[in-house]
């Protein structure tokens, strides 16, 4: 039991005491609120409704319940406070047992509950195009909370939805086939497989612009690829095998978890087009608009007050984004079960998904039982406030940005790890660089936009992930220098007291469940960072106050061997559920 399920526990006793009699029908089971308190150890409320239908005050019945409390060697002290508060002391015994309870589970003391299966969309690059900086947030996002929610207990399936469909690939299948001899498939790195993609789409978009035969040629490719032909597919395959050769290659250097059977591309839902535009006509979802199959929403109009609608099917027959979508919902309702689907996509989206998520409630897809949600995110701007991009003016590729990024932590590396051999730097370069990116993202509001600043992401100070490494790092070496002395420590001394600092690092480690739940609930990874940097931040003064290895006596020498040790996990885990590498030494 964590330590606010122990006080609340305590805490419900103690009400029933105090009201004299049995809690209310509407009150039975229910816990009080117990969170941490900036004031104090914890802070209690929730009191409110039990001090109403016991006939006295919220501040009376605080007083009473604090009265009440039988601290069971758990609480050290219980008082009133304000209108109806109860602050709460934890003894020091109490903190060193959770301490020790947590450090003997593998999983830190975090339950895993089974909620049911959760879909995550996310990444969705665009075959035969390069990934760029705008391509990062999905990815690095939608990865955290694929790590979160399943390691608290979500049946968790990824969707890379891949944009591998559509009437460029005629242009593109039509120049591959009349000259394959200048552009094949084959083994090589993943800048090898952007040259070849780009030199592709140039010369095909150069053959499209300036040949009236090859465009129309392209035109009827896209025939032959809507049905089925069995050349013309073999080239889609080849176009598409090529890109995911780049995009591995990508994922591989972020360390996301993204594989290519994760891959569910918008041609995988092509089949299903036009029998979900047949049901949403049927069910009277959609109706023909001047010879298009529309939706239509009476708070969603344009400029001059005309209703905008969500377009199903063209007048021309074919299909856009919006059909495409809705077959996704359903299959992965109808078909994967889903309860609830999240989209990792940017902020500028919001209206399309809010058309297409009531389109699916009018369809009866999505109900009160099976959820969509739009996890949207803000611009990755530059120095100057702007979106990020080259000083040419063009979009900022992805992989060569990571390759920077690497080039400046192996300097910081460098200087700092004078100890490490060149295999060693070069690995903790890779983890350092990637992964002072991945968190300057995550650590920032999903929702708002942020600067991309390569130097204060692999500072050592501030609220970096190089920072949190180190931390991490430097709890490894305190138990490398303790040597068997550490690695035999599994208890605590509960008798002896805590310095101010070494309570106030217990009570920080205490948070780490409550901090997934609330990441879990908001889809905001930006918290469990916070958690992090406040935790690295809360050993930081434990180590410059509190001696681990001078420590005065070997009971609190071996309790603060312990408290390095559950630090480190901490850590360590909170760095892995956010996609990062927790290097040993630094």
């Amino acid at each position: 039991m964590t330590t606010v399920a122990a006080l609340a526990a305590t805490i419900d006793r103690a009400l029933r005491d105090a009201m004299g009699r049995a809690l209310p029908a509407g009150l039975a089971g229910a816990d009080p609120q117990v969170r941490r308190s900036a004031r104090g150890d914890f802070q209690a409320n929730g009191l409110l409704s039990a001090a109403r239908q016991a006939g006295m005050s919220p501040r009376e019945l605080a007083e009473k319940v604090a009265a009440s409390v039988d601290g069971q060697g758990v609480i050290a002290a219980c008082e009133a406070s304000g209108p109806g508060f109860l602050n709460i002391t934890v003894t020091d015994s109490a903190l060193l047992g959770q301490v020790s309870a947590r450090l003997g589970d593998d999983r830190l003391g975090i339950p895993a509950s089974e909620h049911g299966i959760t879909v995550i969309d996310y990444s969705q690059p665009n075959i035969a195009k390069e990934m760029h900086v705008g391509h990062l947030r999905s990815t690095i996002i939608g990865d955290a909370l694929a790590r979160i929610l399943g390691f608290l207990g979500e049946e968790v399936i990824r969707h890379n939805h891949l944009g591998d469909w559509g009437t460029q690939f005629g242009m593109l299948i039509e120049y591959l086939i009349e000259h394959g001899e200048d552009w094949q498939h084959e083994a090589g790195s993943a800048e090898e497989s952007l040259s070849r993609l780009n030199r592709l789409y140039r010369d095909a978009r150069a053959a499209f612009d300036s040949d009236p035969g090859f465009a129309d040629r392209a035109r009827r490719r896209v025939v032959a690829l809507q049905a089925g032909d069995p050349r013309t597919l073999a080239g889609w395959r080849e176009i598409v095998a090529e890109s995911k050769v780049y995009f591995n290659e990508v994922y591989d250097k972020l360390g996301v978890l993204l594989t290519d059977e994760d891959a569910v591309g918008e041609s995988f839902y092509n089949p299903f087009l036009p029998e979900v535009a047949d049901e949403l006509e049927r069910l009277g979802v959609a109706q023909v608009d001047q010879g298009a199959l529309c939706v239509f929403f009476d708070d969603i109009t344009g400029p001059t007050g005309e209703r905008i609608p969500l377009i199903i099917r063209k007048s021309d027959g074919g299909f856009g984004y919006a059909a495409t979508d809705l077959a996704a919902i359903r299959y992965r309702i109808g078909t994967l079960h889903a309860r609830r689907i999240l989209y990792v996509v940017d902020i500028r989206q919001a209206l399309h998904f809010r058309m297409v998520f009531e389109t699916a409630r009018r369809a009866g897809w999505l109900n009160d039982q099976v959820h969509a949600y739009h996890v949207a995110f803000g611009t990755v701007l530059g120095p100057d406030g702007r979106p990020f991009k080259t000083r040419a003016g063009e979009t900022v590729r992805l992989i060569s940005l990571l390759d920077e990024a690497v080039e400046r932590a192996r300097a910081v590396v460098r200087e700092k790890s004078r100890h490490l051999d060149a295999g060693s730097l070069e690995a903790t370069a890779q983890q350092v660089g990637i992964g002072a990116v991945k968190y300057a993202d995550l650590a920032s509001n999903r929702a708002k936009d942020y600067v991309f600043d390569l130097d204060r992401m692999v500072s050592l100070t501030g609220n970096t992930g190089v920072y949190l490494q180190y931390a991490h790092a430097r709890t490894r070496s305190i138990l490398r220098k303790a040597g068997d002395e550490a690695a035999a420590v599994a208890r605590v001394h509960p008798g002896v007291a805590l310095d101010p600092a070494e309570r106030a690092l217990a009570l920080k480690l205490d948070e780490l469940g409550a901090t997934l739940d609330d990441v879990a609930q908001a889809y905001e990874p930006h918290r469990l960072c916070g958690y992090l940097f406040e935790l690295a931040q809360a050993f930081t003064a434990f180590f410059e106050s509190c001696p681990v290895l001078r420590a005065p006596d070997q009971p609190t020498r071996e309790n603060r061997l312990v408290l390095c040790k559950l630090t480190g996990e901490t850590l360590k885990t909170g760095l892995e559920l956010l996609g990062l590498a927790a290097p040993d030494q630094l």
